[in-house]
C-alpha cells in the first residue's frame, strides 16, 4: 500500500480518540462496516497502541493507523503496535526522517505554503492539511491548487459531514479527516449501529 491509497481507501478517515483499548475491535468492526476502512486512532490516550493493537489483530478488513504521531518513538510504538499509516499533525527534519525510515505511508502535516514546499523539496507530495478550518478552509486548499498542483492534501480539522463535501470537491483533495462519526456520547454508549449508520453517511460523501 502506498500512501496515495491511504487517501484513495475512503472519502472520509475517521479519527478517533480512544479512552477504552476494550472499545477499539468493536467500533472498528462498526466503521468498516460502514465502509470507512481507513481507520486513524490518536495518539491522544494511554489505551491508543493497545488500540492500535487489537484492531491490526481483531478487525483484518480495517486499515488502522496512527493519529498525533510527534517523535521517532512515536513512530517506532506505532509501527510495533501494527500501525499501516502514520499521520502528524506537523512535522520536523527528524520526525520526517523517522516516518519515512518506518517503510510505512505516511501524511504530514502543514497549515502553510512554505511547509508545503518545504515537503515537496523532499519528495513528499502526499500531506495533512491541519487544522483545517482554522488554516484557510477551502479557500486555502483551492489557492494552493493552481501553484502547486503536485501537493495532495487529507484537511482534518473543523471539518463536518456539512463541510466535508465542498473539501472533497477540490482537485487537490484526496479524503478528509473527521470525527462526526465517532461521536464521544455513541462510544461511551457503545453505540456500534449508531457509529456505522454516521461512517455509512460518510463513505457516501462525494465531491
Amino acid at each position: 500500500m502506498t500512501s496515495s491509497s491511504v487517501l484513495d481507501l475512503a472519502p472520509v478517515v475517521p479519527v478517533v480518540v480512544l479512552e477504552d483499548a476494550a472499545d477499539a475491535v468493536p467500533l472498528a468492526r462498526a466503521l468498516v462496516s460502514g465502509g470507512l476502512p481507513a481507520i486513524e486512532v490518536t495518539l491522544r490516550t494511554a489505551a491508543a497502541l493497545d488500540a492500535i493493537r487489537a484492531i491490526a489483530a481483531e478487525v483484518p478488513d480495517a486499515v488502522v493507523g496512527a493519529g498525533t504521531v510527534i517523535s521517532a518513538r512515536n513512530v517506532a510504538d506505532t509501527v510495533t503496535a501494527g500501525a499501516r499509516f502514520l499521520v502528524s499533525p506537523g512535522w520536523t527534519d527528524a520526525l520526517l526522517d523517522a516516518m519515512k525510515g518506518s517503510g510505512l505511508p505516511f501524511l504530514p502535516g502543514v497549515s502553510t505554503t512554505s511547509e508545503v514546499v518545504a515537503l515537496l523539496e523532499r519528495g513528499v507530495t502526499e500531506m495533512k492539511f491541519f487544522p483545517a478550518e482554522a488554516a484557510g478552509g477551502t479557500a486555502y486548499l483551492k489557492a494552493l491548487s493552481a501553484p502547486l498542483p503536485q501537493a495532495r492534501f487529507c484537511p482534518t480539522g473543523g471539518i463536518s459531514a456539512a463541510s466535508a463535501p465542498s473539501y472533497l470537491a477540490l482537485p487537490n483533495v484526496g479524503c478528509v479527516g473527521g470525527s462526526w462519526m465517532v461521536p464521544g456520547d455513541a462510544v461511551a454508549a457503545r453505540d456500534w449501529a449508531r457509529v456505522a449508520r454516521l461512517a455509512a453517511g460518510a463513505a457516501a460523501l462525494r465531491g
